[in-house]
């Protein structure tokens, strides 16, 4: 990690900043320090999309980041689901994930995204890309926008460093993270296929798993992949393995998709 905290040269004095704060280690340390950079010389907004599928654990760090900032954190919901329910994304598109990803990103996170835009235009955008993720902050510049600050990347921060960080703070990280899971996303992500993953929600959140595994049935999504090929949850083995948690990131508002690291 370098210390070293530069503006960014593209930033003028009185541009919008808007960091997207995911309930996450890594957009809480990137908004730490998009603050420390530029707070009085531009104006800063931390604005989290709010999903009701995310363990309520979630809100309290929420809470706790915004007093340790001392910015208010800022809501985007969909108008067509102000209630920000995945479930009632995927029961009313009759659809829940592909290879494209998953339509309660798409919905939830990029549109209401969008929808605050709209309204507040910032001039810049800050996700939190540690300094492992450089390839997919280059590859939202090409395929999102370019108006894209990387503090973590720019300060080698890495996820174990924001980690670190939130800890030296006084801050207690999410409970979803001592329950075994990779982030702080929603629990039972449909967007993952590792039977590793869903057997720990089956473990973890068993009454989850069964929601999942009825809705998926029943509207005819195969979410899990076993030796290549998709089954439904209903038919994954309780002892199926398979890439370990620690080397398992399922991205949500960003490129929306399951990656093995």
């Amino acid at each position: 990690m370098n210390n070293e905290l530069v503006r960014d040269p593209r930033v003028t004095e009185g541009d919008k900043i808007a960091v997207w704060f995911s309930c996450g280690a890594a957009s809480a340390v990137a908004a730490y320090q998009i603050i420390e950079l530029y707070k009085g010389f531009a104006e800063i907004f931390v604005v989290n999309n709010p999903v009701e599928e995310e363990d309520q654990d979630n809100r309290r760090f929420l809470k706790d980041v915004g007093d340790w900032l001392g910015y208010p954190i800022l809501e985007a919901r969909s108008s067509k689901y102000p209630d920000a329910r995945c479930v009632d994304v995927w029961e009313k598109r009759q659809f829940m994930s592909g290879p494209r990803g998953a339509p309660c990103t798409l919905e939830l996170k990029k549109g209401a995204r969008q929808e605050w835009e709209a309204i507040h235009k910032p001039d810049w955008h800050v996700l939190g890309f540690t300094f492992e993720e450089k390839g997919r902050s280059d590859r939202f510049r090409l395929t999102e926008r370019d108006n894209l600050l990387t503090p973590l990347i720019d300060t080698e921060t890495t996820k174990e460093d924001c980690f670190k960080e939130v800890n030296r703070a006084g801050l207690k990280l999410p409970i979803i993270y001592e329950l075994g899971y990779p982030n702080a996303n929603c629990i039972g992500c449909v967007k993952a296929t590792s039977p590793t993953y869903w057997n720990h929600v089956r473990k973890q959140h068993p009454k989850v798993f069964a929601e999942r595994a009825e809705q998926s049935e029943r509207i005819g999504a195969r979410l899990v992949r076993v030796k290549g090929k998709r089954i439904f949850l209903t038919e994954l083995d309780p002892k199926a393995k398979g890439h370990p948690m620690k080397n398992m990131t399922i991205e949500c508002g960003i490129f929306c998709e399951e990656k093995e690291i």
